[in-house]
């Protein structure tokens, strides 16, 4: 049985951050109307944002037009009246209760004084950005069954605004176009090429050359990554571009799949669909035209099963430049040939303008999955600079001349587990950096998470199944108890200096999953934290300047903005995603639950409203008869909870952000099979799997939670 635990908690490790999505799915968050609330702009002015007021943007730094503030993504601000010299009085100025408890990762839009936001199940919400008042809420109802096709939690990470029109992606596929005045949807497109795989949509749209502009989730589960462009006025598609070939013996989609192909092997694993999802970054440049796109990891992960005659198999882990009129490829730059590691590069991409070697060049920066910081030239493609801004084991270092990383044969896990640095989080995840044009330097939340990597020698590609990574995590735990190796589990806030591609500060966590990033011209960087506070830090030198608490863990990046002369900071606490399960000692969520909030603070403000205690081992439900299983049942119990459940449900008597199995009450226990096979209760995100496991699969899982229910309530 111990192995069977360990399994269970090894498979929380899967890649990307990627935790799945089982649980409560909530009513739409309303706010009552605050009194003597401040007027937002007339309706006919609600988010006209164009490309020349994007371009112009630092003339309105009142305003905060796309999720990063501009094309380039910088999520630097010129506003200055917060600053080094006052902001120890920032305080509380409003909330917004989003009546949720699971993750929320968006970066709110403020276009003259309204805020637009999104939080999980892609529910979207226009307030007063001076008081906080709904001025609408839009809830596009996504079936709760959905939740099972997301890989990490039912989160959102933001929307885009242009012309009078509000842009979400829904986590069941549709790219939906709202009336910014009013809320009301305008236009929907339904974007998924396959609905009998497990895509989603999490991330933020962009738009570019008068394009919106989505792309997919899904790569855990074996999908077939692309991105794709709509008219922004009628929602007519203009185009879509593959990340990966399909199988060569059908005709290729588009030119640039023929040439990715030859770098496949023709045999390859193509009913996984290759993977290389593009979830998540992006960013335009107008001047040249260039839509960029980051692509994700492989499906499955290991090389040897998905391409085995190897290959870099393009275009996975890769930097797209596209033309945002036409869809053809301008260039690619691939930061990680052959990826087998869940090395996504669909980390925030920023662009900027920096001088090197005495010659100033439009630069490109990423810190992407695989640990080394990158400066391209975005015009060209050509790889400028490339060094480790985490551990990293995989690879010793990047060939400027080739562009190539050099595998150091540590990572090569295809004939046995190996201990790989980064592991599948990466040396930095979803959570945006910033870079001050200021200090000249890039703010990165990094993470050191290493993982032991196995290949599965039974993998099967299997529709619809929870993942399809073609992990073997039992062989890879065997591996790490041979060893006896400590997997390394920490963060930090680091501030890298991309043309001597060197760290100028540094300021560790003790937890590895913090929130993301602003800079701005007051001298400020602000985060928050595990712990549940703002942070602000000197940006030139990383030293604490003040914090604010918050008692909500923070995992979104900040926003700043001005209504009528007067700054404020808004940021969406809530804790969730990949580490819903880490509500690790210390931690706001632990103590004080995960009261999901849009948080505005102020210069003069006071202190945020913080909700109340969490009493964990109230009322604890008591235990149920055992079931009559014998040992070799509980072991399978174990095996198909770890397969099925365990991406979801940790078996911590822990906290948790999802519904603690251990602590069911009898009348869960009384329809545990109506709930797991038949799905009872689907509505709130637990759909059934009466296609993937069968009635005595149901009976070994229940078997094994009472086992472990009595485990539990003994060590209490």
């Amino acid at each position: 049985m111990g192995r069977s635990r360990w399994l269970v908690r090894m498979l929380l490790v899967v890649g990307a951050l990627n935790l799945g999505a089982c649980g409560k799915r909530e009513e739409p968050a309303k706010a009552p109307a605050t009194e003597g609330a401040h007027e937002a702009a007339p309706e006919a002015s609600y988010g006209r944002v164009d490309r020349a007021r994007v371009v112009a943007a630092d003339s309105e730094p009142q305003n905060w037009f796309t999720t990063g503030r501009t094309f380039s993504e910088e999520r630097f601000s010129p506003l200055e009246q917060i600053n080094i010299g006052n902001v120890q009085q920032l305080g509380f100025a409003w909330q917004y209760d989003l009546q949720t408890e699971r993750g929320l990762e968006a970066t709110p839009v403020v276009v003259d004084g309204v805020l637009f936001a999104s939080s999980n199940w892609s529910k979207v919400y226009a307030l007063d950005a001076r008081t906080g008042r709904e001025l609408w809420a839009f809830d596009p109802q996504v079936p709760g069954e959905w939740a099972r096709n997301a890989c990490c939690d039912v989160v959102n990470r933001g929307v885009a605004v242009w012309q009078g029109k509000v842009y979400v992606g829904t986590l069941d596929g549709r790219l939906i176009a709202l009336d910014a005045a009013t809320g009301k949807p305008l236009w929907s497109q339904d974007t998924l090429v396959d609905r009998s795989r497990s895509y989603t949509i999490t991330g933020a749209p962009r738009i570019a050359g008068g394009k919106v502009i989505i792309g997919n989730g899904g790569g855990e589960f074996g999908v077939r990554g692309y991105i794709t462009a709509y008219d922004a006025e009628s929602g007519a598609q203009a185009w879509r571009f593959f990340t990966v070939p399909g199988d060569p013996k059908h005709p290729f989609e588009h030119p640039e799949l023929e040439a990715a192909a030859k770098t496949w092997d023709p045999n390859s694993r193509w009913e996984a669909g290759g993977g290389g999802t593009a979830w998540d970054s992006m960013a335009y440049d107008p001047q040249l035209n260039l839509l960029y796109v980051g692509t994700g990891n492989a499906s499955p992960f290991p090389q040897s099963i998905r391409s085995p005659k190897g290959g870099d198999n393009l275009y996975l882990s890769s930097i797209l430049a596209i033309d945002p009129q036409t869809g053809r490829l301008a260039w690619h730059y691939q930061t990680t040939p052959g990826e087998s590691w869940d090395y996504t590069a669909v980390q925030h991409i920023v662009l900027t303008d920096l001088q090197i070697g005495g010659t100033m060049r439009k630069v490109l920066l990423q810190a992407p999955k695989n640990g080394f910081f990158y400066v391209l030239d975005r015009a060209t493609g050509e790889l400028l600079s490339a060094q480790k801004y985490v551990d990293v084991n995989w690879a010793s270092h990047v060939d400027l001349n080739t562009g190539r990383p050099m595998p150091t044969g540590k990572g090569d896990y295809s004939k046995e587990p190996k201990r790989v640095a980064p592991g599948p989080f990466g040396g930095h995840n979803w959570q945006p950096m910033a870079f001050s044009p200021k200090t000249g330097l890039v703010y990165i939340p990094t993470l050191d998470r290493t993982a032991y990597y196995a290949v599965d020698p039974e993998y099967k590609y299997i529709p619809r199944r929870s993942f399809n990574t073609g992990r073997d995590f039992t062989a890879a735990y065997v591996a790490q108890v041979r060893d006896g190796a400590e997997m390394t589990r920490k963060g930090a806030l680091k501030a890298w200096d991309p043309i001597a591609q060197r760290e100028v500060w540094r300021v560790d966590y003790p937890w590895f999953y913090n929130g993301g990033l602003l800079a701005t011209a007051g001298n400020l960087v602000f985060q928050g934290t595990t712990d549940g506070y703002l942070k602000a830090y000197t940006a030139d030198t990383g030293k604490l300047a003040a914090e604010v608490f918050v008692g909500t863990s923070i995992m979104a990046a900040p926003a700043t903005y001005a209504v009528d002369g007067e700054q404020f900071i808004a940021v969406l606490a809530g804790y969730g995603g990949a580490q819903l399960d880490e509500f690790l000692e210390g931690s706001a969520a632990r103590k004080y639950g995960n009261t999901g909030r849009i948080v505005a603070f102020k210069l003069g403000g006071g202190k945020v409203p913080v909700p109340p205690e969490k009493d964990w081992d109230a009322n604890i439900p008591p235990l149920p008869a055992r079931m009559h299983a014998d040992a070799a049942t509980l072991d399978r119990g174990a095996l198909l909870f770890g397969q099925h459940c365990g991406v979801c449900h940790s078996l911590s008597d822990e906290p948790g952000g999802y519904p603690n199995l251990l602590r069911l009450t009898p009348g869960k226990h009384a329809i545990f099979d109506e709930i797991v096979l038949r799905g009872a209760m689907a509505g709130r995100g637990m759909a059934g799997f009466s296609n993937e496991i069968s009635e005595a699969d149901a009976h070994a899982i229940h078997a094994y939670l009472i086992d472990k229910a009595y485990e539990a309530s003994a060590k209490r």
